[in-house]
């Protein structure tokens, strides 16, 4: 409940400070961000920032926040899809967008960056791959953290 509260004024948060971190929950964003096991270290971002592949954080119309990938920009529509779910996109106006990841935290405490060359080769191999391809492996991979979950 207070994470929800939390959420809430997320704009606020962000607006006075220049990064903040928060838990990763859902499988939209597997492999690259794991359910349950990662922390991401949102940054703010101007509208004139240049986000086209970044992971951002934005607010839909009905009030979620959701961190998916921006695929495309328009004008000031930007299109967003989660890398773990490759056939629902989601529309947002440029000013919907809270910020982007700078590093994700791993569950054994390493902190990566999502800057650096590997990551953007991770991100590649993963996205590259055909979207049948992606289906049955985020399938399995669903069905791990889900056995994992129960298992512990």
């Amino acid at each position: 409940m207070a994470m929800h509260k939390y959420l809430d004024n997320i704009e606020e948060v962000v607006s006075v400070g220049e990064s903040f971190r928060l838990y990763v929950r859902g499988f939209s964003m597997l492999p690259l961000l794991g359910y349950g096991r990662d922390n991401i270290i949102i940054r703010r971002t101007t509208e004139q920032e240049d986000i086209l592949g970044r992971i951002a954080m934005f607010r839909t119309h009905s009030g979620h926040i959701i961190v998916h990938r921006v695929i495309k920009v328009e004008n000031s529509i930007v299109t967003l899809q989660g890398d773990g779910n490759p056939y629902k996109q989601e529309r947002c106006h440029r000013n919907d967008i809270v910020g982007v990841v700078e590093s994700v935290i791993r569950e054994d405490g390493r902190e990566v960056s999502c800057t650096t060359r590997a990551w953007h080769m991770r991100e590649r191999m993963w996205l590259i791959l055909p979207a049948i391809v992606r289906r049955y492996a985020l399938g399995i991979m669903r069905r791990m953290h889900r056995w994992r979950d129960n298992n512990q």
